[in-house]
């Protein structure tokens, strides 16, 4: 495992000596002192892990390809943008468009995210992508979201609903999960509640454990009827604007 001190070092020069080091066969790296350097493990490949220290700049795990990024503090917008495959885990909480496009893989955040989280998720073939919110959400939760599924828990929210409006604005595909209640007038026009069936409190439970066990949380507690399971009414909600 390779140790870097990035205390005032530009993140060009930094993304520079992991790639430098992926060319040697280097798999490992803990980052110290970060402060908000973009662009780590932008495009990096399985089965490379990067544990950063401090806060993660932009940008951090986009276009990835199966590999590993746990942030030990928060970090900034874009995390997991358009990420193919792979684990992110941030132990704080992120900024806004979490998950932009994200196509694969699984992102875990242990408190809250800004908004528009989940904004034009897909999902293709096999790939399944799918981000557990353990706090809040800001607006426009899962907005164009198409595939995927978004979770957002909720816990130490008090009397603050666990997402902001316009939740799920624009979607037509993938599932939303909201633990705690979420009034009408939040929703967006393009999406319904709905029941959750066995299949799905299999895969909600399955998502939850991975949650409690990466930021050692219990989720044994967590019962089926605690949730809200929202879902697209159809799969063009603008096909009225088009001529075909």
């Amino acid at each position: 495992m390779i140790t870097i001190d990035a205390e005032g070092l530009h993140y060009r020069e930094l993304n520079q000596r992991i790639r430098e080091g992926i060319g040697n066969g280097e798999s490992a790296w803990t980052l110290q002192g970060i402060r908000g350097q973009r662009y780590i493990g932008t495009a990096l490949q399985a089965p490379a892990r990067i544990a950063i220290h401090g806060t993660a700049g932009e940008d951090t795990a986009a276009f990835m390809n199966g590999a590993e990024i746990t942030v030990y503090g928060n970090a900034q917008t874009g995390v997991a943008n358009t990420m193919n495959s792979g684990r992110v885990a941030v132990h704080g909480c992120t900024g806004d468009i979490l998950g932009y496009a994200m196509r694969g893989g699984c992102v875990l955040v242990r408190d809250g995210a800004g908004y528009r989280a989940g904004i034009h998720m897909k999902s293709y073939k096999d790939r399944k992508p799918a981000i557990v919110i353990g706090g809040t959400a800001g607006d426009y939760l899962g907005e164009y979201m198409a595939g995927g599924v978004l979770v957002v828990l909720g816990l130490d929210c008090g009397s603050r609903s666990p997402a902001g409006n316009y939740v799920g604005t624009g979607m037509h595909g993938g599932a939303i999960y909201v633990r705690g209640g979420l009034e009408n007038h939040q929703l967006g026009a393009e999406v319904g509640r709905r029941e959750i069936t066995e299949d799905d409190w299999e895969e909600l439970l399955r998502l939850c454990r991975l949650y409690g066990a990466e930021f050692d949380v219990d989720v044994s507690h967590f019962k089926k009827e605690e949730f809200i399971k929202l879902s697209p009414v159809t799969s063009r909600p603008y096909g009225r604007l088009y001529a075909y």
